[in-house]
């Protein structure tokens, strides 16, 4: 079985998962097909009568035509109504299960994967097999049924201009295929171009400011319009088997017309074949050719559904890197004694980022975290929080080891404030609830107010219940949100505490508004506070200095400065850059 083979495969199993519905809409297309080719058999008929005068016989065949087509009409409606909703269904069961397993992989997919492209996936490559179910593979199984109906019938009436209309037939076939063949490949290239070209498209409308801020407007388009055209040329290529398959079909069903009304007219003269048996073999044979041509032009929507379903499939087939151990437990209650135990990391095999570090940190102790950019500090809480696994050592918490037990029953107990604050488009009662479902109003707006966001929130239209559009992003600004994210964690009532640079987006008075909160919050409950101004950790019982991904000193604040090393250097360079700073501005 061929990739291609399979993804249809795959794609038609969605389909068939509604089993009932799909074979009743079958037995209806099949049933449309049947009332299809009996209506040309009365024309026969009505033509027979017209020649022998048969009034009579003519209004019966009348009757019987109008009979035929409305149950035609009924039979083709309730196949589609109902091979229509099996489609949906099938088409939400793939966009539920895609986004459901992107929801279980391992960060480090997303890490080698634009969120560009992967919109693309669940968007364009999506759209393209919806058209598959609605129409492609819809017209293709009314097609075939119809051709299978239909041709049991000319076999009845003719088995010589049988064979005469599909001699027409297979020489259509064989140039479609042969052109099939040519531009095949350019399906899975256009649907490349169009993930890079929607990747592109994301990025800098996300990336607006930086684009005007450089001038950079002209540039923008101008390589926009480069993969459009790149996009244009694939698709061109794509649409040429589509594109003549139509004048093909047109061109082949009147050569047929003709070779049939040439020979099987001789044959109404010889007087081996009424006119009304012609007529009605005319009738089935175009039966034929229109079902057909619908499966030639529906080839465009297939090769397109399967290069978009190779792409979503792939998805589907990645594995987590990072899984639970079978029969993994749940973590038990944690009290926050956590042991980094002789760690190496590295994000690829070959280039460590941590290397041989061991800490431990008792229950209710505030850890802070410095180093350079780059030196591995939020790598710590990567792999603490077990979104990567380490490649030695091991790392415990209450003395067990995280990588043994269940991964949603570890992050449950700790909360994170990261840098760049992130909130939904809902509303702010809500995203305070994100942490936690069933907290109460009342704890959203305690940890609200400990958290210092209570004003500004009250300030807005409505409220705690005011909808935040695109995240705040307009509404708020960002010191504003990264309050919000504060008292979210406050909200989770977490176990352990992570605090990535968690105040470095808010001024210096916002920052004393929230640092009281923080340390209420971090009573009792282990905290790892990762910090660029070392202000922040002054207060923390031990700092880990990170340079290089290794440990490279440890103590309180007094401490480290009494050592006069490392940790000394980077908090003065910052003490007289804030001085030189006053000094300039006075």
């Amino acid at each position: 079985m061929t990739d291609k083979q399979g993804a249809v495969r795959r794609l038609i199993r969605y389909l068939t998962r509604y089993s009932g519905k799909f074979w009743a809409a079958t037995f209806l297309m099949a049933l449309f097909a049947v009332f299809q080719a009996i209506l040309p058999l009365i024309m026969g008929t009505a033509t027979n009568d017209i020649v022998a005068g048969n009034m009579e016989g003519l209004e019966r065949s009348v009757l019987l035509l109008l009979f035929f087509s409305i149950l035609m009409f009924i039979t083709g409606m309730l196949g589609q109504r109902i091979f229509a909703a099996v489609s949906q269904q099938a088409l939400c069961d793939l966009r539920t299960e895609l986004f459901d397993h992107m929801q279980s992989l391992s960060l480090n997919f997303f890490d080698r994967q634009p969120i560009g492209q992967l919109m693309s996936r669940v968007t364009s490559d999506i759209d393209v097999i919806d058209q598959f179910f609605s129409n492609a593979f819809q017209n293709v199984m009314q097609a075939v049924v119809s051709i299978v109906v239909i041709t049991a019938f000319m076999l009845w009436l003719s088995v010589r201009l049988t064979i005469l209309v599909y001699a027409v037939l297979v020489a259509l076939s064989i140039f479609i295929w042969v052109v099939s063949r040519i531009s095949k490949p350019a399906f899975s290239v256009l649907q490349e171009h169009i993930s890079t070209l929607n990747g592109y498209a994301e990025e800098h409308i996300e990336g607006q400011k930086v684009v005007l801020a450089f001038m950079q407007e002209g540039r923008s388009v101008e390589e926009f319009s480069k993969v459009s055209r790149d996009a244009a040329r694939a698709g061109g290529k794509a649409s040429f088997t589509a594109l003549i398959t139509l004048p093909i079909s047109i061109t082949s069903t009147n050569l047929q017309s003709v070779l049939l009304l040439g020979i099987g007219g001789v044959i109404v003269v010889m007087g081996r074949f009424d006119l009304g048996l012609l007529v009605s073999f005319l009738g089935l044979s175009r039966g034929i050719t229109g079902p057909l041509s619908h499966v030639f032009m529906s080839y465009s929507m297939l090769m397109n559904a399967i290069a978009g379903a190779g792409r979503v499939f792939a998805i589907l087939d990645e594995t987590p890197v990072v899984a639970d151990r079978p029969g993994a437990s749940a973590m038990p209650k944690v009290r926050g004694d956590v042991i980094f135990d002789h760690v190496d990391f590295a994000y690829i095999p070959g280039r460590t980022v941590l290397l041989d570090n061991s800490f431990h940190a008792a229950p209710g102790q505030v850890f802070g975290l410095c180093g350079p950019t780059g030196a591995g500090k939020s790598t710590i809480i990567n792999i603490l929080t077990r979104y990567y696994d380490i490649q030695s050592g091991s790392i415990a918490i209450d003395g067990t080891k995280i990588d043994s037990v269940q991964q949603d029953t570890l992050r449950i107990q700790i909360a994170q404030v990261l840098q760049e604050p992130f909130l939904f488009s809902d509303t702010i009662m809500e995203n305070l609830r994100y942490a936690r479902a069933e907290a109460t109003d009342e704890e959203c707006i305690a940890a609200a107010k400990q958290a210092g966001a209570d004003g500004f929130i009250m300030a807005q239209p409505q409220g705690y219940q005011t909808f935040l559009a695109d995240g705040g992003a307009g509404s708020l600004s960002q010191g504003q949100r990264q309050m919000l994210t504060i008292a979210r964690a406050m909200v989770a009532n977490p176990r352990l505490l992570i605090l990535d640079e968690a105040t470095s987006n808010v001024d210096t008075r916002t920052e004393k508004l929230i640092q009281a909160g923080l340390l209420q919050l971090q009573q009792g409950k282990t905290s790892f506070i990762i910090a660029h101004r070392l202000a922040t950790i002054r207060h923390a019982d031990t700092i880990l200095v990170i340079n290089k991904g290794q440990i490279i000193e440890r103590g309180s604040h007094a401490q480290l400065m009494e050592k006069q090393g490392f940790y000394h250097s980077m908090y003065m360079s910052q003490f007289r850059g804030k001085l030189a700073g006053i000094t300039k501005a006075a």
